[in-house]
């Protein structure tokens, strides 16, 4: 009895170019000589590529640089949030104060060199957004001024700040673009992917600055020991001249 192979009609292989699969000489892999090889080795790219969008999902899961706090603002108070951001990242956020009257809040969004991003006087409810234009820390700012002789409660605050790939509107670029939904989640899944590319890229460059910092500091450490070193010689030689020609007036010594 011949054996023969399942047929597996989910692929039809009639105008498969073999030449077309070059990944099996990246791993060692047999080349495909049949139809029913090539086939499987489709499948298997096919799942290779919706494991890596699986991946790409579950990073952006983790990766996700969201942050939703809420907190109470005692009068005459002024209270801050600081946050690191990198260079050309998108920063949204959304904000909302509890009501209390005669109480007037001032909103204040600024970056490390006193540079106003937003600023709100009687700040309520609302939204703010900005491109960084460089590396830097931004500051958010709450102050709540109630006049004199008034008392008040606190007023309760609450804040969601999103950056970089969960504050876009992906949405809006749908409906903007007329994508569908696969095609708006593949746009996602590129921008995490070079969101991530980017994070990788600004850590080495990091890590080179640092060893570059911890091999000049050694070498200053290098050469302050050989120089105290030779002051220390220095000193010790002018000391036995000097203490020489000392017992030598004192007739000490010979």
């Amino acid at each position: 009895m011949q054996n023969r192979a399942l047929p597996l009609p989910l692929v039809r292989l009639q105008h498969l170019d073999r030449r077309s699969f070059n990944f099996y000489g990246h791993f060692r892999i047999k080349e495909p000589t049949n139809d029913t090889e090539i086939q499987l080795m489709l499948i298997l790219k096919m799942n290779a590529t919706w494991l890596l969008a699986a991946l790409l999902a579950v990073l952006s899961c983790t990766v996700t640089q969201v942050l939703c706090l809420s907190f109470m603002l005692p009068p005459n108070v002024k209270k801050c949030l600081q946050e690191e951001i990198h260079k050309d990242v998108l920063v949204t956020g959304d904000y909302k104060l509890s009501g209390a009257p005669g109480h007037k809040t001032l909103l204040l969004v600024s970056d490390s060199k006193g540079h106003i991003l937003y600023t709100k006087d009687d700040a309520v409810e609302g939204k703010f957004a900005f491109t960084s234009d460089d590396y830097d820390t931004f500051e958010i700012c709450f102050t709540t001024h109630l006049p004199a002789g008034m008392r008040g409660a606190d007023r309760e605050v609450y804040l969601n700040v999103k950056r970089g790939v969960e504050a876009k509107s992906y949405e809006d670029i749908a409906k903007s673009e007329a994508l569908k939904p696969m095609e708006v989640e593949l746009r996602r899944l590129e921008d995490l992917s070079e969101a991530i590319v980017n994070d990788f890229a600004y850590m080495k460059a990091r890590e080179e600055e640092m060893r570059d910092t911890n091999e000049s500091t050694n070498t200053r450490v290098l050469y302050f020991s050989i120089f105290s070193m030779v002051c220390l010689l220095s000193l010790a030689t002018w000391q036995v001249f000097y203490l020489r020609r000392y017992f030598k007036s004192k007739k000490l010594i010979e």
